[in-house]
């Protein structure tokens, strides 16, 4: 994570240990629709994030394409399920886009998840998506991508 990246985390709970598990998340766009790599749902994105751990959900590193978004995720099951967290994450952000006029339907019904076994599976994976937008030739280098971050740095722990 470049120091440039790194403005997106939140200061005082910088590194999350986390028994639950991480979890890599992708939601899409209906029909692909570009609707997503604009500073406004940037925004809207960031403090939806921010206010995470208050309903119990962490996110880890992220990548905001035009027309998806991968990202980490740990959540507390007691607090909330993961279904019900990215309901409520593709809410805030079609509710954003209804405000900038933009008619729905945003998101495709369901999203892609898949619980992370290792640390080494979040770096794989990680340094495989924040090169997103370097393979779709938005950008010569990927910390040029400016819809990228890491809110908590989410670190595996078994047990």
């Amino acid at each position: 994570m470049t120091a440039e990246n790194r403005k997106h985390r939140l200061r005082r709970l910088d590194l999350m240990f986390v028994r639950s598990p991480i979890y890599f998340v992708t939601a899409c766009m209906q029909d692909r629709r570009k609707l997503l790599a604009t500073t406004a749902i940037h925004e809207t994105f960031l403090r939806f994030a921010r206010e995470g751990p208050a309903h119990g959900a962490w996110i880890g590193a992220y990548v905001i394409m035009p027309d998806h978004l991968h990202l980490f995720v740990a959540t507390d099951d007691e607090k909330i399920t993961l279904p019900a967290w990215a309901k409520s994450l593709k809410n805030t952000i079609s509710k954003a886009l209804r405000a900038s006029r933009v008619a729905p339907p945003h998101w495709q019904r369901t999203f892609f998840d898949h619980m992370l076994r290792s640390e080494e599976s979040y770096s794989e994976k990680w340094n495989y998506v924040r090169g997103n937008p370097v393979r779709a030739g938005l950008v010569r280098k990927a910390e040029d991508w400016p819809f990228t971050g890491e809110i908590f740095a989410l670190e595996y722990r078994s047990g």
